[in-house]
């Protein structure tokens, strides 16, 4: 049984690179252009961009035409960072047959949209870890450190970073923090404590997209990762509201065993 969860769309965002990714050039001032390519640097999100703190975004999972589990993902303040939480569960048959149990917790500067951490707690099939990835910039470097829970081995490793990155889980609001022009191409650095990763999202066409939660005219988001382990062997797709707010409405991964999609069921306000 495949992973049923946001963990499979990180992982395809993501892709381990064969290389390390150089720093790119900022960002221009104004949209871009149909077909340009933007390589957004210090990873700064537009001002005119807010995330609503405090929401949470319920997801129900599809797995061929099972529903496999349950997503969760929420943005809170915190001092000057903002917080993202995300979960992840198999459920019903599919949780018998994988079992999937995941929460991570990131966080990321308001301004720059430069991620600060990431902390990991996994629980897939028989495998059991608790990760903390840690940017420090002032050395440029990744430093990961990780518990197999099964065994008690710790294992740390330090990777190269550029002067800003995002996370597998901000990645997903810094994205949607972009204008999203038509045609538009925007490229950036990713890490999860490996190697770092230049993602490149194509924005492919508006569609309505109707979900639990109601119908939502959209924007359709294709991002890929160049180099790495996953690459050439899956395609994830994320749907955007296509107004301020650039919910992730429906999000979706084509693997060479099947295809997951996650569908907003609600928005939880508290």
């Amino acid at each position: 049984m495949p992973k049923p969860a946001l963990f499979v769309l990180a992982a395809l965002l993501l892709a381990p690179a064969a290389g390390v990714a150089q720093k790119p050039a900022a960002p221009p001032a104004s949209a871009p252009a149909p077909g340009d390519a933007v390589s957004a640097s210090g990873i700064h999100a537009p001002a005119e961009r807010h995330f609503t703190s405090g929401e949470t975004y319920v997801y129900e999972v599809e797995w061929r035409l099972w529903k496999a589990g349950t997503a969760t993902l929420r943005i809170e303040e915190a001092g000057s960072e903002q917080r993202v939480l995300a979960a992840a569960d198999s459920t019903g048959v599919a949780a018998l047959l994988y079992t999937v149990h995941d929460r991570f917790e990131a966080f990321f500067d308001r301004k720059t949209f430069c991620s600060r951490n990431l902390t990991k707690h996994t629980e897939e099939g028989f495998r059991r870890l608790q990760t903390s990835i840690r940017f420090d910039y002032a050395r440029h470097k990744s430093v990961l450190e990780e518990t197999n829970l099964r065994s008690n081995h710790p294992k740390k490793v330090e990777n190269d970073i550029p002067d800003c990155v995002t996370d597998v889980i901000s990645g997903i609001y810094y994205l949607g923090s972009q204008p999203l022009a038509p045609d538009a191409v925007y490229s950036f650095p990713l890490n999860d404590g490996g190697r770092t990763t230049q993602v490149e999202a194509r924005v492919e066409a508006r569609e309505e997209v109707k979900t639990p939660a109601g119908t939502f005219q959209t924007v359709r988001v294709q991002p890929r990762a160049g180099t790495g382990v996953l690459k050439d062997r899956g395609q994830v797709w994320i749907w955007y509201s296509d107004d301020a707010a650039r919910i992730p409405v429906q999000m979706r991964a084509r693997m060479f065993w099947g295809t997951l999609t996650f569908r907003l069921v609600r928005i939880d306000r508290k």
